[in-house]
């Protein structure tokens, strides 16, 4: 047998302890990161140099004065509730409210519009409602040119409205 190898019972080979060769040794492999590194930056300050920073956007409400009184006919406005489940009702005065939904709001604006350019819109929203439904409301009432409106929370007599609404 040559090689130093010795075959045993089984027919495998296995080393002998005698070998004259000896393991080769392993080279070091060493990777250079300093151009990584130049990379990461060069795209970190590009992003950070290109990248337009949003103001936060804010919404602008304007208070009349505490000590004053503001009478509106009722033939001058129009209220908007959203109940819990986001479910949007309208009535003009006193009549009975009925529902309508989100995407008709924007015909339906312009129509109560160009009935009483006047209206005042009041709007409520009951507490459990998500945020946002208010803040599009009143970005469709600015698309449609209705700027005069107001807040105010929902109370028992609204849910009663919107109770027997059509």
């Amino acid at each position: 047998m040559s090689g130093g190898a010795v075959a045993d019972s089984g027919g495998a080979k296995r080393k002998n302890k005698f070998s004259k060769r000896k393991p080769k040794k392993r080279i070091n492999i060493g990777i250079d990161m300093t151009p990584l590194v130049d990379v990461a930056f060069l795209l970190l300050t590009f992003f950070m140099l290109t990248t337009v920073f949003r103001l936060p956007q804010t919404l602008e409400i304007n208070l009349p004065p505490k000590d004053v009184d503001i009478k509106v006919g009722e033939s001058n406005l129009l209220t908007l509730r959203v109940d819990e489940t986001m479910q949007m009702y309208w009535n003009v005065g006193f009549e009975v409210p009925h529902k309508i939904k989100w995407e008709e709001m924007n015909k339906f604006l312009k129509n109560k519009r160009a009935e009483n350019p006047r209206f005042n819109v009041l709007i409520k929203i009951d507490k459990k409602a998500k945020y946002h439904i208010m803040i599009d409301i009143i970005d469709e009432l600015r698309v449609t040119q209705l700027d005069r409106y107001a807040l105010a929370p929902m109370t028992d007599i609204d849910k009663r409205e919107i109770a027997r609404a059509i």
